[in-house]
C-alpha cells in the first residue's frame, strides 16, 4: 500500500503549486474518567500516509528541494510503549513510511518554519483541532510579518479540502477492493440477521449477531452506531437504543454496515419479524423498493447527481398518492413539498473513508456529474411516523398505516458503463425476505 500513498502524495502536490500542505493526525478520544475510546486516525492523514497514530503532523512541501513529505511523530518511548502499545518512532517513520525526513512531534515548532519559508501559501484545513488551528496561525502570522525582509513566504491559507476531497470522491482499485470487503462483509451479517431474527428476541440480540459477523471476518467493527429499530422505532431515522423486545407483525428495519481497512459499508434491510408482511406493510415496501430499483437504474456516469433523489421522490410521491396517504397532483406535491412528512431525508450520500464521504453533491447551481469510480448509497424511505405534522390540505393518515416506517438502501458504484450494487447479496424482493 506505500505504492498508493506515495501515488495520493504525489497527485495532491502537483496541485499545490508552490504551496506547503499540513495535516494533523486525530486526537484521542476520551470514554470516561482516564479511558479513551478505540483510536481512529483522521481520514485525510490516513488517506495520505497510512499512519494511524495520534500525535503526528504530515507535511508535504513540494518546492523543498529534499524533503518533500515530512513526519511529525511521537518517539519510541518503551515505559509509555508498556502501557498503550508500540510507537512507530522517528526512524520507522521514513522506513516504512516513506518520509523524506522525520522528526520528534515535539520539535514541531523549531523545524517547520523551514518548509514555509519558501511557500506563497499554507494549505491546510481550519476547525478540526483548536490549538492545532492556534499553531498553524502562529507560524504563518510570524512568517508574515517578516515578508517585507524577505519577499518570500505563505501570504495565504487556503483550504486542504477542495483539492483533496475531489480525489477521494473518485476510489481507485486498491479502495475499490477494501469497499468490497466491506460490503461482503455486511453482506454476510445482515442475511444471519434476517435468519436471526424471531419474534420475542430483543433488538440489541440482532445487533449482537451482527456485530459479532464483522469481527470475526476481521472488519474493524461497526462503521457508524448500527440501527435495530422494530415496529414504530423505525419512524425514529437514527435509533440507536435497540431495547425494544420485537413481537409478530411488526417490521424491523436494520441499519448497519462495517469498517475494514478504514473504509467502510453502509446497509438497510427492513423485513418482518415474523416472517410476513402485513396487507399495508407490504404495500409501502413495494412503492419503496420500487423508488430504490428506479434511482439505481439513474447512477450512470454523465447523470447528475441529483437525478438519484429526484427518481426516488417522484416514485415515492406517486405511491403516496395511489394509496391515499397523500392528495393531489404529483408535480405539485412534489414542487411544494409535501411528500416530506413521510420522507424526510434525502436518498443518497457519498461512500468511502467515511460513511458520510467527502466530496461536493453541488457547483452552485449545478449538481455534481456523476463519474465511474465515485460510490453513493441509494436509501429510500418511507415514515408514518404517529404524531406527523400533516402538510397543508392533506388528508389525515388513515391509522392502518401509521408505525409503519421502511427503508432499503444498498452501495453503488459508478462504473464506466452503468453501475454495480456492492451490496446486492443481501435480499430485498418481498419473496425474498418473508420466511
Amino acid at each position: 500500500m506505500q505504492a498508493e500513498y506515495q501515488k495520493r502524495r504525489q497527485q495532491l502536490m502537483s496541485k499545490l503549486g508552490n504551496g506547503t500542505a499540513i495535516f494533523r493526525s486525530a486526537p484521542m478520544a476520551v470514554m470516561h474518567n482516564d479511558v479513551e475510546y478505540t483510536y481512529r486516525q483522521d481520514s485525510d492523514f490516513f488517506y495520505l500516509t497510512g499512519f494511524n497514530e495520534p500525535q503526528a503532523v504530515a507535511v508535504l512541501a513540494p518546492h523543498h528541494p529534499e524533503h518533500q513529505f515530512v513526519l511529525f511523530v511521537q518517539p519510541k518511548d518503551r515505559e509509555k510503549e508498556v502501557w498503550t502499545g508500540y510507537l512507530c518512532g522517528v526512524d520507522a517513520a521514513k522506513e516504512l513510511y516513506g518520509a523524506d525526513e522525520a522528526y520528534p512531534i515535539s520539535e514541531l515548532d523549531e523545524k517547520l518554519p523551514q518548509y514555509l519559508e519558501k511557500a506563497d501559501r499554507i494549505y491546510y484545513h481550519l476547525g478540526r483541532d483548536r490549538t492545532f488551528n492556534d499553531t498553524v496561525l502562529k507560524h504563518y502570522q510570524s512568517l508574515l510579518r517578516t515578508y517585507p525582509k524577505r519577499g518570500t513566504g505563505p501570504i495565504a491559507i487556503a483550504d486542504t479540502g477542495p483539492i483533496l476531497n475531489s480525489m477521494r470522491l473518485v476510489k481507485s482499485e486498491a479502495e475499490l477492493e477494501l469497499m468490497r470487503q466491506a460490503a461482503a462483509i455486511a453482506t454476510e451479517a445482515h442475511n444471519h440477521a434476517l435468519k436471526a431474527t424471531t419474534p420475542g428476541r430483543y433488538e440489541y440480540e440482532i445487533q449482537a449477531e451482527i456485530e459479532h459477523i464483522f469481527r470475526l471476518r476481521g472488519a474493524m467493527g461497526p462503521a457508524y452506531p448500527s440501527i435495530v429499530a422494530s415496529g414504530v422505532n423505525a419512524c425514529v431515522l437514527h435509533y440507536i437504543e435497540n431495547n425494544r423486545q420485537m413481537q409478530d407483525g411488526e417490521l424491523l428495519l436494520i441499519d448497519a454496515g462495517c469498517a475494514y481497512g478504514y473504509y467502510n459499508s453502509d446497509i438497510t434491510r427492513t423485513f418482518p419479524v415474523g416472517g410476513k408482511f402485513t396487507p399495508e406493510q407490504k404495500i409501502l415496501y413495494e412503492i419503496v423498493l420500487e423508488a430504490q430499483k428506479k434511482a439505481i437504474a439513474q447512477v450512470q456516469p454523465g447523470n447528475p447527481f441529483n437525478l438519484v433523489h429526484d427518481t426516488a421522490v417522484r416514485v415515492l410521491t406517486e405511491g403516496l398518492v395511489e394509496v391515499g396517504i397523500l392528495k393531489g397532483e404529483v408535480d405539485k406535491l412534489i414542487e411544494e413539498e409535501k411528500y416530506k412528512p413521510y420522507y424526510m431525508h434525502r436518498t443518497s450520500h457519498w461512500l468511502g473513508l467515511d460513511v458520510h464521504d467527502v466530496g461536493v453533491y453541488q457547483h452552485g447551481e449545478n449538481p455534481q456529474i456523476l463519474q465511474p469510480g465515485q460510490i453513493l448509497t441509494v436509501e429510500p424511505g418511507l415514515y408514518i411516523v404517529p404524531d406527523t405534522k400533516l402538510a397543508e390540505d392533506q388528508p389525515a393518515t388513515d391509522p392502518r398505516w401509521v408505525g409503519i416506517g421502511i427503508r432499503i438502501e444498498d452501495d453503488v458504484l459508478v462504473t464506466s458503463t452503468g453501475h454495480e450494487v456492492l451490496t446486492a447479496g443481501v435480499p430485498k424482493a418481498v419473496d425474498e425476505v418473508e420466511r
